[in-house]
């Protein structure tokens, strides 16, 4: 069943954290439901409807930000208590208003996510989960990983407390006590989980998770182990964007719950069960804003007789998409004449007083303004304070990274400084006009580039490709349209291994390269190098005395794994030029802490051959790209002198070639320089493959280029083993000052 909804704009508040609106349950006798919502002025509201009007039942003075909200009250009965989160405290108040919890925790860290269950309550900063019972802290855990979110299996069903954390290392590690019971590896980085149809499913053990790499998962936890049960990835046409909140609601009618998710870019989505909680669900029903979505609740709003999903953005907006029509309350009298029903009067009556409000407020600031510009005192100047929603992600489907920049503000335009080389990609939602500024490369800036946004802009992305073993930082002046002139400036670190992710397993099957350094240096100083070198490492080295690391690249699926205590660190990749970088960057940071290293390396010249068959399939596919894109302007040019026939006369093979003329120049223009980056990461391999056996081949790469201009993967192969050393060349330096 088709799926047709319009917005209805409500309010705006000041901006707000992901998960902090709710709808709260309806009373009996009436469908409409209450809307409890929090934002970063620390202000909690609750609304409701009368007559389409929307009311304020309570509004809490301005505090510490939002961060989380929930609902809550005793099990098997209804939840109508409103809990949030802000600082280290955690606030309930009643649907009238009134304050009944005000919780200090001993958290140094703000809460960023909470979950209650009866008289349980679940707080989480970065790195602690506590759990508390009757306001008595019971349950305490120090997690090695970034905490994201955190919820609860329904205790009034399956006669047991089951806490579920979900962590940045791409894994739910579901809690008994103050342990973990077990861990469960999933398709990314979980950001959000949430209960299947909202109760767990027919077992009540089933549990929802949207990552920030836009996959949404389901999972059984069982008592002893967890069973994966679908996962549903981003297609080509969907949306690709991270998920930040989801929901369930019957939108259709057809007595089954629908999956709303919401997600980074401002997309909502709705996907139906039509085969059951066995089977990945549907996609239904997509709709594009242009703002982070931070809330979405499905259910009744304005009208009892309608379905509506109530969306939060980022900037404070609170709107509905709902299945009311829009002509509703507007019809055709006669030919070319529209009457309005009295409702739909009294609406735009009520919009035109608002309108003639704020004109009159914004005319009243405009002359005080200008009262005291005119004084004796001079005029006055002071900087606003502009919230920046802002994350810069790495995309595994094209290896390049994805800079988004979310101002509450229009913007007017934001500047990129960045002292390390990067290819700026086209994004099709950008509208901003991009302008290059040369660089004086010599001073370590590489990069100057200012988009100016054009009017009501108030979110930019920007792709960004990155080169591994280049690493340095970016910067981001963001400047918004408000005066006086003021920007915010944001940094972005390029790690030397930029394009690596955490990966669940390792393959021991392949030919690995090693590296081993061992000195003085404490098991926190060589956690600190792996966080500088790789991403998604957490701040805090693990509680263990040693920790096991894998990562897979993105671009050529080549595999890393690091083993490390005090004094030892162990490397292990099928990638020469991933052990090269390694082994410069951790040399260079020991130097600056005058640390002395002993390194000893284990070359493998198999894992050479393995690493160019990797490429292999990228080179030929780009290869074969840039052929087709050169000849279709000649092919093009042919055809228009030939008439009659047409391309009737071309080979099937060039009839293709220009009947997919726009998606090869389409997917030519996503991929600029690609073939280059191909040549330089094979010259890089034969570079770093003789270094460690002490030879400089820097005079032979003009040769390697003529190979690789004529590409054939034989006389490549053949070209990077001639004249190579034994299979295994171990290289070591004694325990002196890193190089």
């Amino acid at each position: 069943m088709d799926i047709s909804l319009n917005r209805i704009d409500y309010t705006q508040i000041a901006t707000t954290l992901p998960r902090t609106t709710k709808l709260l349950p309806p009373t009996q006798g009436n469908k409409l439901q209450k809307v409890a919502v929090g934002d970063k002025d620390g202000v909690v509201q609750l609304f409701s409807f009368k007559k389409n009007d929307l009311q304020v039942i309570f509004k809490t003075l301005p505090g510490k930000a939002i961060t989380n909200m929930e609902l809550g009250g005793a099990l098997g009965t209804v939840k109508d208590k409103i809990f949030v989160s802000a600082g280290n405290a955690v606030m309930g108040y009643t649907r009238k208003g009134k304050q009944f919890l005000g919780l200090e925790t001993n958290l140094t860290d703000d809460i960023h996510s909470i979950h209650v269950s009866g008289s349980n309550l679940l707080v989480c900063s970065s790195f602690i989960y506590n759990h508390f019972y009757d306001c008595e802290d019971t349950n305490y855990y120090l997690s090695g990983e970034e905490i994201t979110d955190v919820i609860s299996l329904p205790a009034e069903r399956i006669n047991s407390f089951v806490p579920v954390l979900a962590c940045r290392d791409r894994s739910l590690r579901v809690m008994k006590y103050s342990g973990v019971r077990y861990q469960v590896d999933v398709a990314g980085p979980p950001s959000t989980l949430h209960l299947f149809y909202g109760d767990g499913g027919s077992t009540a053990e089933y549990l929802l998770y949207g990552t920030t790499d836009a996959a949404i998962g389901c999972v059984a936890l069982g008592r002893n182990e967890p069973t994966d049960k679908w996962t549903v990835e981003p297609s080509r046409d969907s949306s690709r964007a991270g998920v930040v909140c989801m929901d369930h609601f019957d939108m259709t009618g057809d007595g089954v719950r629908d999956l709303i998710v919401g997600r980074d870019d401002g997309s909502v989505q709705i996907f139906s069960y039509d085969d059951g909680e066995e089977a990945a669900p549907t996609l239904r029903y997509t709709y594009a804003g242009s703002e982070t979505v931070t809330s979405v609740q499905g259910g009744h709003v304005s009208n009892s007789e309608y379905e509506e999903v109530l969306v939060t953005s980022y900037s404070g907006w609170l709107f509905g998409l709902s299945s009311e029509k829009r002509d509703r309350h507007a019809y055709e009298v006669e030919p070319g004449v529209i009457s309005l029903s009295a409702e739909a009067k009294q609406r735009i009556y009520n919009l035109r007083a608002e309108v003639e409000s704020l004109q009159e407020r914004v005319s009243r600031e405009r002359e005080r303004y200008h009262q005291t510009t005119q004084s004796s005192l001079g005029g006055i100047s002071a900087v606003p304070y502009i919230s920046v929603n802002d994350r810069m992600t790495l995309s595994k489907e094209d290896a390049s990274y994805l800079l988004t920049i979310e101002v509450q503000t229009p913007i007017d335009n934001v500047l990129l400084q960045s002292d390390v080389p990067v290819d700026l990609l086209d994004v099709e939602k950008n509208s901003a006009v991009v302008s290059y500024s040369t660089c004086d490369q010599s001073t370590g800036n590489f990069l100057l580039a200012t988009y100016r946004c054009q009017a009501n802009t108030t979110r930019l992305e920007v792709k960004i490709r990155t080169i591994e073993g280049q690493y340095g930082r970016l910067q981001a002046y963001v400047t918004p349209r408000l005066q006086p002139k003021c920007c915010q400036v944001r940094q972005y670190q390029v790690k030397p291994l930029s394009l690596h992710m955490r990966a669940h397993r390792f393959d021991p099957n392949r030919p690995y390269n090693s590296l081993t350094l061992t000195g003085k240096f404490s098991y926190a100083e060589v956690h600190a190098w792996l966080a500088f070198c790789l991403p998604e490492v957490p701040e805090r080295p693990p509680s263990a005395d040693s920790a096991t690391l894998s990562f897979v690249s993105t671009f050529l699926d080549t595999m890393l794994h690091v083993n490390y205590r005090q004094g030892q660190v162990e490397f292990k990749s099928d990638n020469i030029s991933t052990i090269s970088i390694i082994k410069d960057v951790l040399t260079k940071e020991a130097t600056k802490k005058k640390i002395h290293l002993s390194i000893n390396c284990d070359v493998n010249e198999g894992s050479v051959v393995h690493t160019l068959q990797l490429l292999h399939p990228k080179l030929d596919a780009q290869l074969q790209l840039a052929k087709k894109v050169a000849l279709i302007g000649p092919l093009t040019e042919l055809v228009a002198h030939e008439h009659d026939s047409g391309a009737a006369f071309l080979t099937p093979e060039y009839r293709a070639i220009l009947q997919q003329a726009a998606q090869l120049q389409e997917q030519s223009s996503r991929q600029p320089a690609h073939l280059e980056r191909l040549y330089g990461m094979i010259t890089d391999l034969y570079i770093d493959k003789h270094k460690f056996q002490g030879v400089n081949v820097k005079s032979k790469v003009p040769q390697l280029l003529d190979i690789l201009y004529n590409y054939d993967l034989g006389k490549l192969l053949a070209f990077f083993t001639q004249g190579s050393r034994q299979t295994h060349t171990p290289t070591s330096a004694p325990s002196t000052p890193a190089e």
